[in-house]
């Protein structure tokens, strides 16, 4: 059973899928703003937060911001806009999946289990460990680590890396990012992974401009090498 929150303002919206959630097996709570809702996040530690983005007190993706800063709680963010900018800008805010309204409790519920299935009480799988130079990457308890220090990364972040890790040494283009990580199988989206990776670059201790494990190949994509190996 997934413990829940659900930040939704509207009535209508709200009260029929705690209702419906609850029907599937969940545990629910509800907030009715932004506030509220980064206080319950806070205090509660809901498996999964569900963020409306027109919320009364706040926007939605102010508050994805505001809760990536200090939680690395699964997010899926409920929009009425279906173009691909709004899509891009809320997977570059940090969330980890979207769903447009209006949407029934099955899609939501679906979407919900896909996210936690890629979470760390997901089911275990059957990827081996990978190491590459001072980087360990544990696919089964999805925990990495850096010359033995570990490394706190969000779900969408491990699962780039991840994937990156199945192809050691190759190079992985961004269109295959957005359809494997994203699970966008259109172009145009580039900006979102180039964030996430700058992301995961900053956490590995390196940039763009000096890199060590993830090597950008101009035009292409990038990839993942020990530093001894030469570009």
């Amino acid at each position: 059973m997934a413990r829940l929150l659900l930040i939704e303002d509207d009535l209508t919206i709200r009260n029929p899928l705690v209702r419906a959630l609850r029907e599937r097996g969940h545990a629910v709570a509800a907030a009715s703003t932004a506030m509220a809702g980064l206080r319950d996040a806070l205090e509660d530690r809901p498996d999964l937060v569900v963020i409306d983005l027109g919320l009364p007190d706040l926007d939605g993706r102010e508050l994805l911001r505001m809760l990536r800063a200090v939680s690395a709680v699964p997010v899926i963010v409920a929009t009425a806009r279906d173009d691909e900018t709004e899509i891009v800008r809320v997977l570059d805010a940090g969330a980890d999946d979207y769903v447009v309204k209006p949407f029934t409790a099955a899609q939501l519920d679906a979407r919900v289990r896909a996210v936690l299935r890629r979470g760390p009480g997901g089911p275990a799988e059957e990827d081996p460990t990978v190491v590459v130079g001072g980087l360990r990457i544990d696919p089964r308890a999805r925990q990495v680590s850096l010359d033995g220090a570990p490394v706190e990364l969000t779900p969408r972040e491990f699962d780039l890396l991840r994937h990156l890790a199945t192809r050691v040494g190759e190079v992985v283009t961004k269109r295959e990012l957005l359809t494997e990580v994203w699970q966008i199988p259109y172009g145009g989206a580039d900006k979102t992974v180039d964030v996430h990776l700058s992301w995961l670059r900053r956490k590995l201790g390196e940039s763009a401009q000096q890199p060590r494990y993830l090597h950008t190949v101009r035009g292409v994509g990038v990839r993942l090498v020990s530093p001894e190996v030469q570009r």
